[in-house]
């Protein structure tokens, strides 16, 4: 999922990057709102995080130019002016949540999965597949057992469709390298099982004997349904 980053100030803009890039998101930057309208214009991303003081064209203009040809996108405001207000002119413009700086990066990171998965479920219905007890949300980022909602990265959604995807087989580590994080990303080597042992406390119901993403070692991994 691409978010569009758009900051006047070049230290927040790579710390927005260092907080969504490892989690699967592709970060596009702007430094200012005409580079932002450009971006948006050319990419068309998932998600939008505006600045309001920025040169050329502010926050606020971005929003309502975006707003006037798509109503879906979510549009999230990161702003250290916090008078009601600025939450009131951004929310009125459309958009969908205002957080104020300085915020941390686990809010930012709950704001954008909840902002994503009220436009998916506004646009796309209910998609979703089982594994096993757990009901997965991809587009939604979220998953559910038994009523309690686990929210997952972009990469962790895109290792469970397709290990779901592949059921019964085993899905080598090259195929889930390249699939979840790009045919051009050289991991270190051992970033993918660092990445499946975190997503199995999480969706598994014992880490220590997962039934849903099953170890081939020294092939990949497996979800065997049944």
């Amino acid at each position: 999922m691409k978010i569009l980053l758009a900051d006047d100030d070049p230290i927040t803009l790579d710390a927005l990057r260092a907080c969504l890039e490892p989690e699967g998101f592709t970060a596009l930057t702007a430094r200012d709102g005409g580079e932002a309208l450009a971006l948006w214009e050319k990419h068309r991303p998932d998600l939008l995080c505006l600045d309001i003081m920025m040169p050329q064209v502010d926050g606020y203009e971005v929003c309502r130019r975006v707003r006037a040809a798509d109503a879906q996108v979510p549009v999230l405001f990161l702003s250290a002016k916090s008078e009601e207000i600025d939450v009131v002119v951004g929310l009125q413009l459309g958009a969908d949540d205002f957080i104020r700086k300085p915020f941390g990066k686990h809010e930012l990171l709950a704001r954008i999965r909840a902002a994503l998965r009220r436009v998916h479920a506004r646009t796309n219905g209910a998609r979703s597949f089982v594994m096993h007890d757990l009901v997965v949300y991809p587009r939604e980022l979220r998953a559910e057992r038994t009523g309690v909602t686990i929210d997952l990265s972009p990469r962790e959604a895109a290792i469970l469709e397709l290990l779901h995807e592949k059921t019964g087989q085993v899905v080598d580590r090259d195929t889930l390298l390249n699939r979840c994080w790009g045919i051009d990303y050289f991991p270190e080597s051992r970033t993918l099982d660092q990445h499946i042992a975190k997503l199995r406390k999480r969706i598994e119901i014992d880490a220590a004997i997962p039934t849903i993403i099953e170890t081939i070692r020294g092939v990949g991994y497996r979800f065997r349904a049944g």
